[in-house]
């Protein structure tokens, strides 16, 4: 049975209640928040495992803490739980940093399931022994999670490397959004391949200066190439 901390940050007791029912079943420990100041008080303070951030809180809003924590240099990775339906606060929430996203109203047991997966994937990534990859000039080493680009080091977040390190394992394998979803994120879910895109785009701009490219194959997915 797990035994990490999530932080539920939501202003609605409900989700909070719901949301705590099935993550203590599966045998996380819960933290609540009920508004953004005191959640990123709560992040520094709990350490969390995970948190699992509302987008519209009281005092500071759901971007706002998520901008904060990655400016910080906080990699805790962040499930956004958004009430509308509609691209532009999936992809703010993205580009702030968020790993993941789920519109409100959401299935419980989808939440337990995404949060399990991107913690286990995490857990294995830092428990890699692998061998350094050379892809033209990109080096991955992952069991040091250090990524350099023609001798440069990369600042790359957690799941930027670990989607970058998925392509740079089999380069010149075109792989769809939802192998992606399954290698990089760790679960198997078919509607939130706009995860995908919004840090396709974010490596792509970081590996600018490099040889190697991300290219898009129409209507399948994305390869690597030198």
């Amino acid at each position: 049975m797990s035994s990490e901390l999530i932080l539920l940050v939501d202003d609605e007791p409900s989700i909070i209640e719901l949301a705590r029912m099935y993550l203590e079943r599966d045998g996380f420990r819960v933290h609540e928040a009920a508004d953004g100041e005191y959640a990123m008080e709560a992040a520094a303070k709990q350490k969390p495992a995970l948190i699992v951030l509302d987008v519209m809180l009281p005092k500071v809003d759901g971007f706002d803490v998520c901008r904060r924590l990655r400016s910080a240099g906080n990699d805790v990775p962040i499930i956004m739980l958004t009430a509308r339906d509609e691209d532009i606060d999936k992809i703010l929430g993205l580009e702030l940093g968020a790993d993941d996203y789920m519109t409100k109203p959401f299935n419980p047991r989808e939440l337990t399931a995404r949060v399990k997966a991107i913690l286990r994937r995490s857990d294995s990534k830092k428990s890699a022994d692998g061998k350094p990859i050379h892809c033209g000039d990109l080096m991955m080493d992952p069991s040091s999670r250090e990524a350099r680009l023609a001798s440069q080091a990369l600042d790359l977040r957690a799941q930027e490397f670990d989607l970058l390190l998925t392509l740079a394992e089999q380069p010149g394998r075109v792989f769809t959004r939802e192998q992606l979803l399954q290698q990089a994120w760790g679960f198997d879910y078919y509607g939130q391949t706009r995860t995908v895109d919004v840090h396709i785009a974010h490596l792509r701009r970081k590996l600018e200066s490099g040889a190697i490219k991300i290219e898009t194959v129409t209507g399948v997915g994305y390869k690597l190439i030198a």
